[in-house]
């Protein structure tokens, strides 16, 4: 993985979760620096709407994808409020 990349996040997991983050969400790698085995990835919304959120993300709940879908987050996004 490298900074740029469009991830899918492939877990559902409670340090994840608690800031709106759910398996299945498309996010991209925002920082250049892997940390401890860990990337900082933004979650975006569609259009001029606020991040979902941006946070360290484990290498291991990622799994790289070819093309952001950042409507599918809020269509995710809706299944938990």
């Amino acid at each position: 993985m490298k900074f740029m990349d469009v991830v899918e996040l492939i877990i559902e997991d409670t340090k994840y979760t608690k800031d709106g983050v759910h398996k299945g969400m498309h996010g991209w790698i925002c920082d250049p620096d892997n940390i401890n085995g860990y990337y900082l990835v933004c979650f975006p919304r569609y259009g001029e709407k606020d991040d979902i959120a941006t946070i360290p993300i484990k290498e291991k709940d990622l799994k790289v994808i070819p093309i952001l879908y950042a409507l599918r987050n809020e269509e995710i996004e809706a299944e938990f409020e």
